[in-house]
């Protein structure tokens, strides 16, 4: 029987409180299927789709066990791309922000250095790509002493990418105690071979209720020819007119002719893809996530780890290649519930590659014609009018457990001896806080931050300007990031 609400699980109060702001109500299926085998610390082999809430199924009970005192990293989760690292490294941070859960998130093309001095903070959680979280390990940067927890997520995605050695390795190091989760959208035999050497009678939990793409989805193929693909595309869009889409495409090259095409239409739109850099990747997304744009151009690096909610449409520009991919592309809508649509561009050439995707997802994707010269002409004015609007984001869960968080920057740290216990004993002292209304603190070399929870920052704001730490008189300023 699946648990009707998160109050049915025994969290704790500080996770609930979470779960409540983020609007988390009812488990979804792998949730309730997880959450109490997980809280009793079992080893788990789960088989999810994406966008099934399998991050909350793991993030929760993770969140929950977790020990708040403890400096030392306690959950190491591998994700296979950097993006997704990211995605989790959030969803933790949100669940766990009321009990002041620090999450880092360790992966390539980003400085060694600053991952490493970010490692030597109290990190409660670090989430990360298989290479870089190795090469922490190697170099002695990432301590594995107090690691209770290890998650491997899209397992299936790491044996394609070929990291499935580097996670062996990883597995190897750490303590024989720990709980392990495996959660994978398929499960290659390498996957159960993995699970069946390192973890201890694993239970297993498949879950198949919606078949192996969520019924929340319409399906659609529209025939077209190779040079008739852009003005079809602009069609498309006019007629179904999304609040935000994604349209993939097989290559880089694909994606920024695609993205050129509509930019000088006018159209409010963004790309992604493997040949940016990591930067301008993560700052794409985030504008997504925000609503700054409302058309995303993407390759398949960037169908796992886009965890945006009001995704109405999802457009398959180029037929992909591989079956599975179409299941994590159209994966992007249709989530939480919410319906959604994926249309896919398919030349006469490509009948058996759609074939194989029908076989793959169990049902024929129904055709669709392309919309007649009338149809067009008859949706512009209300295409027109939505695509000069910046997009309506309507459930933003960072925004909305962050909206009553201010974080203060103090011009002091280690080297003055601070530790957190000094910044939460002087702020806890102001009249109208308390130790509660502190979140996340930081402290580095020579500065710190404090996140101030549920709109008191201005009012410690205020107190901080004149009030001494430690008896050190400390700059105090709201931190710009």
């Amino acid at each position: 029987m699946s648990e009707k609400s998160f109050e049915d699980y025994r969290l704790s109060d500080e996770i609930k409180r979470a779960l409540s702001v983020l609007r988390y109500e009812t488990p979804t299926e792998v949730q309730s299927k997880v959450l109490p085998a997980a809280l009793k610390n079992k080893d788990l082999v789960v088989k999810s789709q994406t966008g099934s809430g399998k991050t909350a199924a793991f993030g929760i009970p993770l969140c929950d066990r977790i020990d708040w005192e403890e400096k030392l990293p306690q959950a190491l989760i591998l994700t296979p791309t950097r993006e997704l690292a990211v995605q989790v490294r959030e969803d933790l941070t949100n669940i766990g922000r009321f009990k002041r859960i620090k999450a880092m998130a360790v992966y390539g093309k980003e400085p060694f250095a600053k991952q490493k001095e970010e490692l030597k903070q109290k990190t409660h959680a670090v989430v990360g790509t298989p290479g870089r979280v190795m090469d922490h390990i190697e170099r002695g940067t990432l301590a594995l002493d107090k690691i209770k927890y290890l998650i491997i997520d899209e397992a299936d995605e790491m044996l394609n990418m070929g990291f499935i050695d580097t996670v062996e390795s990883i597995i190897k190091e750490l303590p024989a105690g720990r709980v392990t989760m495996v959660f994978s959208a398929t499960l290659p035999e390498d996957v159960e071979n993995l699970c069946h050497d390192y973890m201890q009678n694993p239970i297993h939990i498949q879950i198949e209720a919606t078949g192996i793409t969520t019924d929340t989805i319409e399906h659609r193929v529209i025939e077209v020819k190779e040079e008739e693909k852009l003005s079809l595309l602009k069609d498309v869009t006019v007629i179904e007119n999304p609040d935000s889409c994604i349209i993939f495409c097989r290559t880089k090259e694909h994606v920024d002719t695609v993205f050129s095409d509509l930019e000088e239409s006018y159209y409010s739109c963004e790309r992604l893809h493997g040949g940016l850099e990591q930067e301008d990747r993560f700052a794409v997304m985030e504008g997504f996530k925000r609503g700054n744009f409302r058309y995303l151009v993407a390759t398949d690096v960037a169908a796992r780890g886009i965890d945006v909610e009001n995704v109405t449409l999802v457009i398959n520009y180029d037929v992909p290649m591989e079956k599975e991919s179409y299941v994590h592309r159209t994966g992007r809508t249709g989530r939480a519930g919410n319906k959604g649509k994926a249309i896919m561009f398919a030349t006469p050439y490509e009948g058996k590659f759609v074939r194989a995707i029908e076989r793959y997802i169990g049902f024929e994707i129904p055709a669709m014609d392309a919309p007649k010269p009338h149809e067009v002409a008859a949706g512009k004015p209300a295409f027109e009018e939505k695509i000069s609007g910046r997009r309506v984001v309507k459930n933003n869960k960072t925004a909305r457990i962050n909206q009553d968080i201010m974080k203060l920057h103090f011009s002091g740290g280690k080297k003055k001896k601070l530790r957190a216990v000094d910044f939460v004993g002087t702020i806890a002292n102001i009249p109208g806080v308390t130790a509660d209304d502190i979140g996340i603190i930081t402290i580095q070399d020579t500065l710190s931050y404090v996140d101030i929870l549920n709109g008191k920052g201005s009012l410690v704001l205020q107190a901080m300007e004149h009030t001494p730490i430690k008896g050190k008189k400390l700059k105090v300023s709201k931190a710009i990031k």
